[in-house]
């Protein structure tokens, strides 16, 4: 990058910090702000604050780790604020991709941290994990918000609660509660519904895609194949009459309704003209191509627990590629009426790959997992900052339609003579 192009793209990061940091408040905040996020951006394999104040004239480690550790700016509004920056660079296609990403740690004082299936490691690890929201595209993906898993143990533990900052009213929520409460906020902010993806850790829970519908969300998740369905809607035999002894049943009997069947199964029976091939994206070693089928069901998931019958239809995609013996993927759609031809909705349920390069990117080159701090709000402060960092890389490459490296002098973010102190 000659120094030309590189004079411009620190003018466009001074000009999109310059908005968001106002929402902190106090001009020091504001200050140590755009020097964080300057320095998640610069050239350097750790991002934890010691070494980016290394990097960064008139940082002071103190003063950083204050900022971001203790100082009460509310996050949530910056996210806000992130969020209203970037949608619509991102429409018409976006969807919200719903998932997780952990941290591994190393001792057991960070907020959040226990031994627990460590997706980084592909084991059981001493982790942190985080759900977080994103908005994407097959050309774009940035996350939106955030919300740290807090395992039982934690919640349970005043003491421990108390010495990271984990507020009084928090209690224990899974992980797909966690996801509902990150898609309200973004709901709250005034971003309109999208298709929700997400993988099977959320499709197979049908209380999660019920919340999804109740939201008015439309979905598409990945579910797996032992899910039980019916391939017409299940109806009930008529009522006998009351014979005027005991309460009438308000539940059929097993017996009389048909065998609900795996989602396998029902694929199985498919006949041949039901499959077809379809391309959806260039991959890295050439088109991505494999065979899918939909039809539709009636999930069987409420009525095995005693629940009611299955309350609307959704649309199954099946993927079974011609060298498998078996079907290899499985989705389940709610697209509010909308009918999508079955390109369009491969697409759609394939559209989660661009998260996987969000939380490679945000850990590798942004530092996302670098954080070293224990504290609750320093954990929400740091991802908000890292966010901000993500968001204008993404602009950046959006602007230029071409993987962009960022190339920033670390003198060159106007700074006062004195470095105020943190706040």
């Amino acid at each position: 990058m000659d120094t030309k192009t590189r004079r411009a793209a620190e003018q466009r990061l001074q000009a999109f910090l310059r908005d968001l940091v106002r929402l902190l408040g106090r001009a020091e905040r504001q200050h140590w702000a755009e020097l964080y996020v300057r320095g998640l951006l610069l050239n350097g394999e750790r991002k934890s604050i010691e070494p980016m104040a290394a990097r960064l004239p008139g940082a002071d480690v103190q003063a950083l780790r204050q900022f971001v550790n203790q100082s009460p700016w509310a996050w949530e509004p910056v996210q806000e604020a992130v969020a209203h920056t970037v949608v619509d660079h991102l429409l018409p296609e976006a969807t919200y991709i719903v998932d997780e990403t952990s941290f591994p740690k190393q001792g057991t004082h960070s907020v959040g941290v226990a031994r627990q299936y460590c997706g980084a490691l592909g084991k059981t690890a001493n982790c942190q994990v985080a759900v977080s929201v994103h908005l994407g595209t097959d050309a774009a993906c940035l996350p939106l918000t955030w919300a740290l898993y807090l395992p039982e143990a934690w919640i349970g533990d005043p003491a421990r609660r108390a010495e990271v900052g984990v507020p009084s009213e928090a209690r224990y929520q899974t992980k797909g509660a966690l996801a509902l409460r990150c898609l309200d906020r973004v709901l709250g902010w005034g971003l309109a519904p999208r298709v929700v993806l997400a993988d099977s850790e959320y499709g197979n829970s049908s209380d999660f895609r019920e919340a999804l519908h109740t939201r008015g969300l439309p979905y598409c998740l990945q579910v797996e194949a032992p899910t039980k369905a019916w391939p017409m809607a299940p109806v009930p035999p008529a009522p006998l009459p009351s014979s005027g002894h005991g309460r009438p049943r308000t539940r059929p009997r097993r017996r009389e309704l048909p065998a609900a069947h795996s989602l396998e199964h029902l694929a199985r029976a498919l006949p041949a003209t039901a499959w077809q091939t379809v391309t959806w994206r260039p991959g890295s070693k050439g088109p991505l191509t494999s065979r899918f089928a939909r039809f539709p069901v009636w999930c069987a998931h409420q009525w095995a627990r005693g629940g009611p019958l299955a309350p609307r239809e959704e649309a199954c995609l099946v993927e079974w590629p011609p060298e498998a013996s078996a079907p290899t993927k499985y989705w389940l759609a709610d697209l509010r009426g909308q009918y999508l031809g079955l390109v369009r909705f491969v697409r759609l349920a394939k559209g989660r790959w661009r998260i996987e390069q969000d939380y490679r990117e945000l850990k590798d080159e942004l530092g996302l997992d670098h954080f070293e701090g224990r504290s609750y709000t320093g954990w929400y402060h740091h991802v908000t900052l890292v966010g901000i960092a993500y968001a204008f890389l993404t602009l950046e490459r959006l602007r230029s339609k071409k993987n962009f490296a960022m190339e920033l002098a670390p003198g060159s973010a106007a700074a006062p003579t004195h470095a105020p102190p943190a706040g």
